[in-house]
């Protein structure tokens, strides 16, 4: 099996996208995953002339747009959980434009991170907040279906999230909302917050885990921190997963080309051991 290797577009702080998808290309990634906010203020905001000229460039340089991540980071007036109706509905809404803006940049993947859209609304308890939740992506199912975009709930860490926290909750989600595009997306950062080793994490929730990040729990890279990413790999392979490992870091030093070139050199030599 050979591993897809790709790398989140806002790593590279400040490039012209045409730049970052030559680069990932010559480092060895074939897949970009991208923020939204790098491209506008607004999904809505990138036409579709656009869209198609980002494909284009990223095609041209031999990789792909694998989808979208960040969904509603730099945004106002969005909540996943949120109490009023037409907020939700409002929310949802816009995922499903997100849904149709992969396709098109030709991806199929959004992740649902997002911590402060997702907070449980003060006043309100969990089993409300998951309602709310479940209610907003209501509104985003169709487009999924028409795009075959898949929409990954992703847990976060309690620092940054009170909602959805473990991949058993997440997998929870996916299973009440029980539809064909709605999956789950693992990351290394976020289950290292676990009770479980992030292996034993990744072999217990492969029912409907569809995408993954590397990161370390500092933050930055693979093979930027201590933690060792050969029992992933394995448990990797151990799940029969074939999608994409995706670089996502927070932390951008030492600078973008060290983070990109080091972290696929890492994740290959513990993918080959």
């Amino acid at each position: 099996m050979t591993t897809k290797y790709a790398i989140c577009n806002e790593t590279f702080e400040g490039w012209h996208h045409e730049r970052v998808c030559g680069r990932a290309a010559e480092l060895g990634y074939t897949g970009l995953e991208v923020a939204p906010f790098t491209l506008a203020p607004r999904i809505t905001d990138v036409t579709a002339a656009r869209r198609a000229e980002l494909r284009k460039q990223a095609e041209a340089a031999g990789v792909q747009i694998i989808g979208l991540h960040w969904l509603l980071a730099k945004t106002e007036g969005f909540q996943l959980t949120s109490p009023d109706a037409a907020v939700r509905k409002k929310t949802g809404e816009y995922l499903a434009e997100m849904a149709r803006a992969a396709a098109e940049l030709g991806g199929d993947v959004l992740v649902l991170g997002s911590p402060f859209q997702r907070n449980i609304p003060e006043g309100h308890t969990l089993a409300q907040a998951e309602d709310f939740a479940l209610d907003t992506l209501g509104y985003t199912l169709k487009a999924l279906e028409q795009s075959k975009v898949y929409l990954c709930l992703e847990p976060l860490t309690p620092a940054e999230t009170n909602f959805m926290n473990t991949a058993a909750e997440g997998a929870a989600m996916c299973r009440r909302l029980a539809h064909p595009f709605v999956k789950l997306h693992l990351d290394v950062k976020a289950m290292s917050a676990e009770a479980a080793p992030t292996p034993d994490v990744i072999r217990a929730n492969t029912e409907f885990f569809h995408h993954f990040h590397a990161n370390d729990p500092n933050k930055r890279g693979p093979g930027f921190g201590s933690t060792d990413f050969k029992p992933i790999f394995r448990a990797l392979r151990d799940v029969n997963y074939t999608g994409w490992v995706s670089v996502e870091v927070f932390d951008y030093s030492p600078d973008p080309d060290t983070i990109a070139r080091e972290s696929i050199r890492y994740m290959r030599e513990c993918d080959a051991g």
